[in-house]
Formats: structure tokens, C-alpha cells, sequence
């Protein structure tokens, strides 16, 4: 019987670390981080036909610190308050 406890605390040990791996909040801040940076980027080497075309407003630019900034917010969010996997109900021994 206390194998079968061992192998039931291995795979809640993994699946609370699984859990904790693909957290909605890391991939959605990691996804807007890394298109914040690009659309960043395009922003600031926006030329001046680029700006033209969109009287004279830096959409890219604007856009891209939005979602950088938005990013950052959900990774923050992940780092200050990280997922608590439920522990298991105490065995009667």
C-alpha cells in the first residue's frame, strides 16, 4: 500500500508543478511581452509616409507600449501572487 501512496504523491507532485508551468497569466504576459516589443520596434522606426498615413499618430508605437505594458502587468501579477496548488486531505494513519 505504500507504493501505491508514493506513486499518488509523485504524480500530484508533477502535476502541481505542470499546473504552475502553464499558467494562463505567464503565457498570455510572455505572448503580449514579446509582440510589445515588436510592434515597439516598428514604432519607432516608423517612417514619415508611415505617420503620414495615420495623421501624424505613432499607432505602432502607442500600441506596442500598450502591450508591453499589459504583459508586464500579468507577470507581475504571476511573480506577486503565484498559483497555490490545493494540498491533499490529511491521511488518517
Amino acid at each position: 500500500m505504500s507504493d501505491l501512496r508514493k506513486e499518488v504523491s509523485d504524480l500530484e507532485r508533477k502535476s502541481a508543478t505542470a499546473a504552475r508551468l502553464f499558467d494562463i497569466r505567464r503565457i498570455i504576459g510572455g505572448l503580449f511581452v514579446v509582440y510589445g516589443v515588436i510592434v515597439t520596434i516598428a514604432g519607432i522606426t516608423a517612417s514619415d509616409a508611415d505617420l503620414k498615413k495615420a495623421e501624424d499618430i505613432n499607432i505602432n508605437l502607442w500600441t506596442g507600449l500598450a502591450m508591453l505594458a499589459l504583459g508586464l502587468f500579468f507577470l507581475v501579477w504571476l511573480w506577486l501572487r503565484p498559483m497555490v496548488t490545493p494540498a491533499g486531505e490529511p491521511e488518517d494513519e
